[in-house]
């Protein structure tokens, strides 16, 4: 067996001994545990390290020391079946570097946790066995410290209905709060919320039913704008698109939008919001025509890129 397979095999065995649910063991999340690690086929288990490190790097990583090349657009099948268990088992820390960075950022990075770490330097030693025992003891603690710590670093949103949900934290979020809290406010005081999404999937918030109310179903919402409010005396449907570093509603996006509520019964009117007048500025030019412009610093004004009438929607 050659030192890559034998590192392989040592991995999978340790995802075992972790209690990771079936569909992570296996050679992806593996791969992940040894970047994390950055335990390349030539070192020893005590060389062990916790270097910061983002999706895409592992999978660079795992071409570059294991030669298993996967395509680029496995980037959110590592993300989402193998990283995101890796978080919530507490095997490894969600951007420890900044705890507020944005969910969505292509900066996000990960780290092995750091008591694991030092369990797994011991690996193949007399030691490893009771190290891990001691780890193993203690994990449910330490998965509830680290799921506190997110906790505290979510934005609360407080619905119309008293229900609070919470965001994940960032820019993004914030921004996503104020389109909620004060854009509604202003320009749909009689405003039902219909969806708000958020990368953290199980903190968002979409009324499904009231929105096929509407002749909108949809298969899944992963397309669907950041935030979606209705005026419920002028059945107007604003579909709001939070904007800190990309995303606004360009000719493309329109287009999008447009097909996915291409059946729908109300008025659909078209918004790109900002948290500031500098970060308009960087997009101003490719905002598609016959849609709005919020900015949050300027809550009372919004800009119209129309020339024939002022908010309301087109036919």
């Amino acid at each position: 067996m050659n030192r890559r397979d034998e590192k392989l095999k040592s991995a999978l065995n340790i995802l075992t001994q972790l209690g990771m649910p079936r569909a992570q063991q296996n050679e992806r999340t593996a791969l992940c545990l040894l970047c994390l690690l950055d335990m390349t086929p030539d070192k020893q288990w005590d060389q062990a390290n916790n270097p910061l490190v983002g999706i895409t790097p592992i999978m660079d990583w795992s071409r570059k020391y294991y030669q298993k090349d996967y395509a680029p657009n496995s980037r959110e099948t590592f993300r989402r079946q193998s990283i995101h268990q890796f978080v919530e088992a507490g095997i490894c820390l969600y951007n420890p570097d900044k705890p507020d960075r944005a969910v969505n950022s292509p900066l996000a990075v990960y780290q092995i946790e750091a008591n694991l770490l030092e369990v797994l330097r011991a690996y193949n030693t007399c030691l490893y066995e009771q190290k891990l025992a001691n780890y193993l003891k203690n994990r449910k603690t330490l998965i509830q410290k680290y799921a506190r710590e997110r906790e505290m670093q979510m934005i609360p949103l407080k619905l119309a209905s008293g229900k609070t949900i919470h965001l994940s934290a960032g820019a993004h979020s914030k921004l996503i709060k104020e389109i909620v809290d004060n854009f509604g406010a202003k320009y749909v005081p009689d405003g039902r919320l219909i969806y708000v999404g958020d990368t953290g999937d199980k903190y968002g918030y979409f009324d499904e039913d009231f929105l096929a109310t509407l002749g909108v179903t949809l298969d899944h919402h992963g397309k669907l704008p950041d935030v979606v409010l209705y005026s419920t005396t002028k059945n107007w449907l604003f579909l709001v698109e939070s904007v800190t570093s990309h995303g606004p509603v360009d000719h493309k996006r329109y287009s999008e939008l447009f097909e996915l509520f291409r059946e729908c019964t109300a008025g659909i009117i078209y918004v790109s919001a900002f948290p500031d007048s500098n970060t308009y500025a960087k997009f101003s030019r490719v905002i598609a025509w016959e849609t709005e412009v919020w900015i949050a610093d300027a809550p009372t004004h919004m800009i119209h890129f129309n020339g024939s009438r002022f908010l309301g929607p087109y036919n």
